[in-house]
């Protein structure tokens, strides 16, 4: 379906805007262009590359986020080192940071589905394996620059297409709602954001929590009060599955997802055997709408 990825991008530049520290400042130069696209996929790829780029910034810095139309010959396709694309006109999508940037060793590895560059106890990152894995099944390609010290850029080219007379240019879809209260832990703070700015969009009532012994308690002082449990799998004092394992002793009934990285080690067996719903991270917007309202309907029933 011919998708306006402008309106993709500026509609996730709003949600970034109300969930990453004031002290980063947001560029932005967006400009009109089509792409046969999922567009909860490429919103999923923008997030979470804005969301990496604020991690690797800290509290201060500046993201840079660009919307481009580029005509690639062969000559800028073997230039630029992409592979795999043919010549012709594509989006370019940009993402760039004033971070601490990457060694060649580390660029070398970063979409490795079992690479990531946080500390034990630190979180799994969000996902570059799945960003590449996205572009490429949109026929795009993703290249990256950085050096230590000097910041990081994305690119990402997806083929474009003419918004012609008669073609519906599409946005989105409407998204399952609701009204529950949710529970939501994970000790990165700016995922805990995104993560709740996302669900109260949604229409849930949210409580964020980034430490996972004070969301016990949070919990236990009140287990009635909130509807569903989602929680980080890799967290320091208690892991997802301890935290899990805790609220089931205090009330058994009520629904948990926990949310894995790739580089995390917790089979499907495992999850059924804790009761609780796998959810792979980065996750897309209508994926955990979709997953939100299953276990709750599930629930009700």
């Amino acid at each position: 379906m011919p998708v306006e990825i402008s309106s993709i991008v500026k509609e996730a530049l709003k949600l970034l805007r109300a969930t990453l520290p004031s002290s980063i400042e947001i560029r932005q130069n967006i400009e009109n262009g089509v792409a046969l696209a999922d567009a909860t996929q490429i919103h999923q790829v923008l997030v979470n590359l804005c969301t990496n780029a604020a991690h690797a910034m800290g509290d201060k810095g500046i993201l840079e986020v660009s919307l481009s139309r580029v005509d690639l010959s062969k000559g800028d396709l073997a230039d630029q080192s992409i592979v795999d694309l043919k010549s012709g006109p594509y989006l370019k999508l940009c993402v760039s940071d004033t971070g601490c940037g990457m060694d060649a060793a580390t660029l070398e590895r970063i979409f490795d589905p079992y690479f990531t560059t946080k500390e034990v106890g630190k979180g799994s990152g969000l996902g570059l394996a799945v960003v590449n894995g996205i572009v490429k099944r949109h026929d795009g390609a993703i290249t990256v620059r950085s050096e230590p010290g000097k910041g990081t850029t994305f690119s990402i080219y997806i083929p474009a297409v003419e918004a012609s007379t008669g073609v519906v240019v599409e946005t989105g879809q409407a998204l399952p709602t609701g009204t529950e209260r949710i529970l939501l832990i994970d000790d990165e703070q700016i995922v805990a954001n995104v993560g709740s700015a996302i669900l109260e969009r949604l229409g849930y009532i949210v409580t964020t929590e980034t430490d996972s012994l004070h969301a016990l308690k949070t919990f236990r002082l009140s287990p009635v009060e909130f509807d569903l449990i989602i929680t980080d799998y890799t967290m320091p004092k208690l892991t997802g599955a301890d935290l899990s394992r805790e609220i089931r002793l205090i009330r058994p009934d009520i629904p948990i997802i926990l949310c894995t990285g790739f580089s995390e080690k917790i089979t499907a067996e495992a999850a059924i055997d804790l009761g609780v719903e796998l959810v792979m991270k980065p996750f897309s917007m209508k994926q955990i709408a979709e997953s939100v309202r299953r276990i709750l309907r599930a629930r009700e029933s």
